[in-house]
């Protein structure tokens, strides 16, 4: 976390459950939504999108409709802990566009990434290009049997 958390009120709070149900609202419908006007929603919004809270929307696409049926955690255990290392595994990371999350974890593990590949055959050819050339010490994948739920909104406040 960058800095000090946002002080937020409960309309703010309301506002940003509202977003994360559905971005494609307008502003209008947002402001009719918490009972503001429209001049004090966009200012709402802009406070939130100024201080970071707000980075975006986007859409909710359904993986399996496109033949994307596993998903992957990929837990990685390395010797290496200086930050050359820790750049190049990075790029490498970023350079994987079935990659769609990817974290810098303690405990027993040093990273895990969560992939989104159509079948075993892709994870296969992902895991192939995940450790070339790159000294890793352990690599493991956790397959994903059924998602219970997905995108779960934050609960501020």
């Amino acid at each position: 976390m960058n800095g000090r958390p946002l002080e937020i009120d409960e309309t703010d709070n309301r506002l940003l459950r509202l977003l994360q149900q559905d971005a494609s609202l307008s502003q209008r419908e947002l402001a009719e939504r918490i009972g503001l006007s429209q001049n004090a929603c966009w200012r709402r919004l802009q406070r939130l999108t100024e201080a970071g809270v707000l980075q975006g929307s986007r859409a909710v696409i359904d993986a399996g409709r496109l033949g994307l049926g596993l998903t992957v955690f990929i837990m990685v255990r390395t010797r290496h802990h200086d930050d050359a290392w820790a750049r190049r595994f990075r790029a490498r990371i970023e350079s994987l566009p079935q990659i769609t999350e990817f974290h810098r974890i303690g405990g027993e593990w040093d990273y895990m990434a969560k992939a989104v590949v159509g079948d075993m055959a892709g994870y296969d050819q992902l895991y192939k290009r995940l450790i070339a050339d790159m000294d890793l010490e352990r690599v493991t994948g956790v397959f994903s049997m059924e998602t219970i739920f997905h995108g779960r909104p934050l609960a501020p406040g």
